[in-house]
């Protein structure tokens, strides 16, 4: 279970931390995301994070976006600095995880936590 946080209504040009926890037992975090969805408008990634600690962002993420993990807490952090209204979306996590002893990857999504951007 994937558990997201932090969203909420910010000013443009402030900044923002999401939190995103996975919570079931028994699984081994790999690599974990975050997409985001605005309204009328199709999911799309906007930064990732490997087991190895590798990032990769959206261009239109990069300078402004920073992804990062803690790992022993199995949590997933996107801090996001100058927003602006177009930021607004959903923003959703999404991890890819493996049963122990188990080597098939399954993908989970969390719930959502909803960015909103007044200019």
């Amino acid at each position: 279970q994937l558990q997201a946080s932090g969203g909420g209504l910010v000013q443009a040009g402030e900044s923002l931390r999401l939190s995103c926890v996975a919570s079931a037992s028994g699984f081994i975090i790999d690599d974990m995301r975050w997409y985001r969805q605005a309204s009328g408008k199709e999911r799309e990634l906007v930064a990732e994070v490997t087991t190895g600690g590798s990032t990769r962002y959206a261009d239109s993420a990069v300078g402004r976006v920073f992804i990062s993990r803690d790992s022993m807490k199995k949590t997933v952090y996107l801090q996001i600095g100058s927003l602006k209204p177009e930021d607004t979306a959903v923003y959703y996590c999404n991890v890819d995880a493996r049963r122990y002893g188990r080597s098939n990857i399954l993908n989970y999504w969390g719930q959502g936590t909803l960015v909103t951007v007044s200019s």
